[in-house]
């Protein structure tokens, strides 16, 4: 791959307008972090733990050595559950709980899932707008230079605005149609 391609840049500096779009994200993921409630930070703690190795280890070990213990294999200690009735009631208290934790926390990722989501269509939207008068214009100068093309009634189509509200209420239509 050539050293000049799009593709590879020798320079690790991105432009001024990334950098600054990149520092304004980043500091908007601070802002709704400092934000969060204490129940969101514990839960989004918890949930982040218990996907964790070490958590898994960590019930090898104590849940390994519950059942060793309990069925008389490791004879450290005298057995307190030998039907592992306590062990199974402990680890689905523990599900309840955890579940509910990631529940917490898949909740509050999919509240800012929502708003990218929300922002995506909304610079879309003003893509879309910028691009049809970008072509309008364009065009316009095509027009004043006597330049034709084959596409000219494409042109027309393309330099009409696109409503937002036209196509979901289309996409409802559809969707109802179902």
């Amino acid at each position: 791959m050539s050293r000049n391609s799009p593709s590879h840049h020798s320079s690790p500096q991105l432009n001024a307008s990334l950098e600054r779009n990149i520092s304004s994200l980043l500091e908007r993921r601070r802002r709704m972090a400092a934000k969060a409630s204490l129940q969101d930070r514990l839960a989004a703690r918890i949930s982040d733990f218990a996907g964790s190795m070490i958590f898994v280890y960590i019930h090898i070990l104590l849940f390994g050595g519950w059942i060793l213990i309990n069925v008389g294999l490791l004879p450290v200690i005298r057995a307190w559950d030998p039907s592992l009735v306590v062990l199974a009631m402990v680890a689905s208290v523990e599900a309840i709980f955890l579940s509910t934790f990631v529940l917490i926390n898949q909740n509050r990722m999919a509240a800012a899932d929502a708003e990218r989501a929300e922002l995506d269509l909304q610079i879309n939207l003003l893509n879309e707008h910028e691009t049809t008068k970008l072509i309008t214009l364009v065009d316009a100068i095509a027009r004043q230079l006597g330049v034709e093309t084959m596409a000219d009634d494409e042109v027309e189509e393309l330099k009409r605005d696109v409503s937002p509200e036209t196509v979901l209420d289309r996409l409802e239509q559809s969707s109802a149609k179902r």
